[in-house]
């Protein structure tokens, strides 16, 4: 005996064909397909899982910044204060990497054949909002540099390869020597202590950190 179907049930089963559910046809016991199958239904409620569990790792925020990594300075390029071919001239070199994408005008670091002119750069820069993200100069430990004479005047050689160059923030460096770079004294960066100190025994100066650069 069949059931008697009321109005309730009529507005279900409308409901449910709207949806493009499978339905049963209640007379009969078959299957009526109305469009989509189960296993295509399945397959979009999966999609949609998987869309909100990539919503929810992206609620952790970017991924962070990969550290920058020093480029060679082999290829003619010119300091960001003085406009010298790095190069060519004595003394140390360095690059800045900042966030934002800074300088505009080139994809890579700003680039220096003065760390006097690089950390003065960096001072107005910093001033201006611009963040720094990596700064590497030319370690002194890690080549073999000549000291040059010329005119009364003794110059340090210029080290200008990717591998020449360290992390800035963690050297040790020689001020005030009898020695100079490309633009008059400087500050002249060894990664080994000992380094250091064997250059001011021989060259005089004194030696100072990072953030007691003058």
């Amino acid at each position: 005996m069949s059931r008697p179907t009321d109005d309730a049930d009529r507005l279900c089963c409308r409901h449910a064909r709207a949806q493009g559910d499978v339905l049963t046809d209640a007379g009969h016991g078959e299957d009526v397909p109305t469009g989509r199958s189960r296993r295509s239904v399945l397959v979009g409620v999966g999609a949609l899982a998987v869309g909100g569990l990539a919503g929810c790792l992206g609620d952790e925020g970017p991924a962070e910044t990969a550290p920058a990594e020093p480029i060679a300075l082999t290829d003619g390029e010119t300091c960001d204060v003085c406009g010298m071919v790095i190069e060519d001239h004595h003394g140390p070199a360095g690059q800045l990497f900042f966030e934002d994408g800074e300088p505009e005008d080139r994809d890579g670091p700003a680039r220096f054949d003065s760390l006097v002119e690089l950390r003065n750069y960096l001072e107005e820069r910093t001033q201006r909002g611009w963040e720094l993200r990596e700064a590497f100069v030319t370690d002194y430990s890690s080549v073999q540099y000549d000291l040059v004479e010329r005119n009364g005047t003794t110059y340090v050689s210029s080290h200008v390869d990717a591998a020449a160059f360290a992390d800035a923030t963690t050297l040790s460096y020689v001020v005030d020597s009898a020695v100079e770079g490309a633009m008059g004294p400087d500050y002249v960066p060894f990664s080994e202590a000992a380094d250091a100190e064997e250059f001011v025994d021989e060259n005089g100066g004194e030696i100072r950190q990072w953030d007691d650069l003058p």
